[in-house]
Parts: C-alpha cells; sequence; structure tokens
C-alpha cells in the first residue's frame, strides 16, 4: 500500500486511500488478524477493552449477539468465560451506550456523569409513553431491593398488570427498575437466562471503581480521545456517538480545542466510491501501517462494532446493511436476521442461517454475495469451514444447506 496522498481539492489536506482505512478500522476493531489466542480471563478482559465494549442483543437464530461478537475474534471464546468476568470478577459491567452492551468496568467512574444526566431528563421523557405511576415506584423498588436482595422485572410486577406487550409499554415498577438503573442506582448482578436481575450497585459495583470521582472535563476528554483510538479516525459527531457518554456539542468543542493544540489533525478519508469526508485522526495514525486481514471468511454479528455504524460501513466497504426483523415478511430484501461476512478487508455478502439445535444442525436458507463477488470453488470451501467452526461453537454437529441456498 502506497503513502497518504495529498488531495488536489484540500492541498494542506492529506488523503487516506480506501484500502488503507479499511484495513485500519478493522484493525481496531480486532479483525485484521486470526481469530486466535487465549479467550478467558485477562485475554478475554483485554480484548473487550481493545474493542470499547460489546452489544448486548435478545436475538438468538444462532447465538446471542455479544457472544458471536467475541467468537468472530477469538475461536476458543466459549460463554462462560464472560460469564465469570461479569458476575464474579467484576471485571466487567452492564449498561447503556448506543444500547444495553457490556463495558470495561473502569469505564464507570465515566458514567457519573451520564446518571446525572439521566435523573434530570428522563422521568419528564418517560412520561405520556410509559403507563403513569411509574416515578411513584422509584422509593418503593429500590428499598425492595435493599431489604430483599437482587429482583427481576417480573419479581415486582404491579398488582393488575399483566406484564407488558412490549419495550415500548411497561409496567410502572419495571419502569421503576429501568430508570433506577439508567441513573446507577441499581446495577444488573447477572442474568438469568437473558432476564436482566438487578441489585443496588453499591453491591454490583468494585468499590474502587465507585468511589473513583472524574470532573466533567476528564469525562469529555476521556470520551473523544478513546473514540478516536478505537476509531482510528471519526468526526467530531462519530466521537460523541461510540460511547453515547457525551453531547456533540461537547465533541465539537474538544476536537477544535484539539486541533488547535495540535493533539489531532485533519484528513480526508476515501469511500469505496472514492468520496472524501474529512475527519480527525491522531498524527501518529497516518504513519501507522495496519496488518492485511487473513482471507479466511468470518461470519459477523449484525451488531458487531465494526457495524455498529451502518453509515460508515457502507461508506467504508460499500455494504449497506439493515436489519429486518421489523420489516413484514413480504416486503424483506433479505430475511429476519441476517449475518454479514467478511473475507480479508471487504464484506462480500450476508448469510440467513439459524442454529436448529432439536435436529443438531446449522441451517443455511440462503447466501447472498455482493455485487460483483464471484462464486467459486475457493470461497465456497472457506464458507463450508467457517460454518463448520460456527456449529462447533453453538453446539450443534452438520450443516444443512436449504434448497436455492445460494442467491446469485
Amino acid at each position: 500500500m502506497g503513502p497518504l496522498h495529498v488531495s488536489p481539492w484540500h492541498m494542506s489536506l492529506p488523503i487516506l486511500p480506501n484500502p488503507l482505512a479499511r484495513r485500519l478500522f478493522l484493525h481496531r476493531h480486532a479483525l485484521a488478524e486470526a481469530p486466535e489466542g487465549a479467550a478467558t480471563g485477562q485475554a478475554l478482559h483485554d480484548l473487550i477493552s481493545r474493542i470499547g465494549f460489546v452489544q448486548v442483543d435478545s436475538v438468538n437464530t444462532v447465538e446471542r449477539a455479544h457472544h458471536m461478537i467475541l467468537f468472530s475474534r477469538r475461536q476458543s471464546y466459549r460463554p462462560p468465560a464472560l460469564k465469570r468476568l461479569l458476575e464474579k470478577d467484576r471485571g466487567l459491567w452492564e449498561h447503556w451506550t448506543h444500547d444495553a452492551s457490556i463495558l470495561p468496568m473502569a469505564v464507570f467512574p465515566h458514567w457519573k456523569h451520564r446518571f446525572d444526566r439521566a435523573r434530570e431528563r428522563l422521568v419528564e421523557r418517560w412520561a405520556g409513553w410509559q403507563r403513569d405511576g411509574f416515578a411513584d415506584r422509584f422509593d418503593e423498588v429500590l428499598k425492595r431491593v435493599a431489604d430483599e436482595g437482587p429482583v427481576t422485572s417480573s419479581d415486582v410486577l404491579d398488582e393488575g398488570h399483566n406484564g407488558s406487550s412490549g419495550w415500548w409499554d411497561w409496567h410502572p415498577s419495571k419502569a421503576a427498575l429501568e430508570y433506577l438503573w439508567r441513573v446507577g442506582e441499581l446495577s444488573i448482578t447477572r442474568r438469568d437466562g437473558f432476564q436482566k436481575v438487578y441489585d443496588l450497585t453499591e453491591r454490583v459495583i468494585p468499590l474502587a471503581a465507585r468511589v473513583h470521582q472524574v470532573s466533567e472535563d476528564e469525562t469529555i476528554d476521556w470520551a473523544c480521545r478513546s473514540a478516536l483510538g478505537h476509531l482510528g479516525f471519526a468526526t467530531s459527531g462519530e466521537l460523541a456517538a461510540y460511547w453515547g457518554a457525551i453531547t456533540p456539542e461537547q465533541a465539537k468543542g474538544w476536537a477544535l480545542a484539539a486541533l488547535a493544540r495540535g493533539e489531532v489533525v485533519e484528513v480526508m478519508v476515501e469511500g469505496h466510491d472514492r468520496a472524501l469526508r474529512k475527519s480527525l485522526c491522531f498524527p501518529e495514525t497516518l504513519h501507522e501501517v495496519p496488518p492485511e486481514p487473513p482471507s479466511r471468511l468470518r461470519i459477523l454479528s449484525p451488531f458487531d462494532p465494526a457495524l455498529r455504524d451502518r453509515r460508515r460501513a457502507e461508506r467504508l466497504f460499500g455494504f449497506y446493511y439493515r436489519i429486518e426483523i421489523f420489516v413484514p415478511e413480504a416486503k424483506r430484501q433479505y430475511g429476519y436476521y441476517v449475518f454479514p461476512v467478511l473475507e480479508g478487508a471487504n464484506l462480500i455478502g450476508r448469510i440467513d442461517m439459524k442454529a436448529a439445535r432439536d435436529a443438531d444442525v446449522l441451517r443455511v436458507r440462503a447466501f447472498w454475495p455482493e455485487a460483483g463477488v464471484k462464486w467459486g470453488k475457493g470461497r465456497q470451501q472457506k464458507l463450508e469451514a467457517e460454518l463448520e467452526r460456527m456449529g462447533r461453537f453453538v453446539g450443534v454437529n452438520g450443516v444443512e444447506w436449504g434448497d436455492g441456498w445460494l442467491r446469485i
């Protein structure tokens, strides 16, 4: 790969060519190396810290998102290792970024400012959206947890309420639980199956993390620097969105000040279509030589950190991806829940598959190569090898190919 070059339209700004930008981005997300090595204890903690966070999601057509994210990077990974770090070692904890996520415990002090903002805004924001009366349950629910120990939303089901009809319609005490979690009064001590179990934060989060105080300015600086480190290059808006811990205005202010101090520089990042987009990066990033990703195929979770920002993935890889769970079946372009497929530094297709544990097989319903991707014997063998690895991970012993599975 040749060196960076200067844009004819922005003579003072270097260009990050698209192939280099892809490699850099994948390297920052631990996808530019073979998925080998240890995936327990400190090694697993370090991997999660390296990629920033791991999104949690309930869909389990093959395996839940957080487990697939880790397996795609370390194929020795097995779910009990994550459970131990979360529930026993307390090296990780669960809270909200752009969605529910597993985070390194080191970021907990910075979340205190987010807790404060949530305390100011959530009651007003949820009024009229949640059922009336949830704010009246705060003290009652908190006292119950303090006196009786960890609870689930089912444990605090309100008399006369039969649960909820969806995430938008919680019974008042369930909404109170969620509010108390969002503002840091409660934390998730474990999940039973996939159901959250809440306890007092003082009984979940280690003392060192709870007492460590950081100023808001320190949190803004940490959020922007760490986001830029994880992304490689970004706009100020992307920096703010990465953790969801600061506002876009705060990120913009940080970017301007960091530019003035020479701590970051501007660069034009080339998209897959050669369009240029001004971004920020650290000066040393301009001299980084990221590795060439291995050519093996990797099946990614739809919630993989490398795909979380769908527009960024589209700009870099030319890969348009949306989850179609909520799209009526007749209107779906692909399927209910299809998985992106990575080969080297390219997203080459998507696969619709399901772990049929009762039949002991991984069922492949369909595979769609991206436009321009030639499907031959070599790629077929690589896909078969990855599906066999995936099958072993989720505990089935075979792969079953549906009729007409290859959609060209």
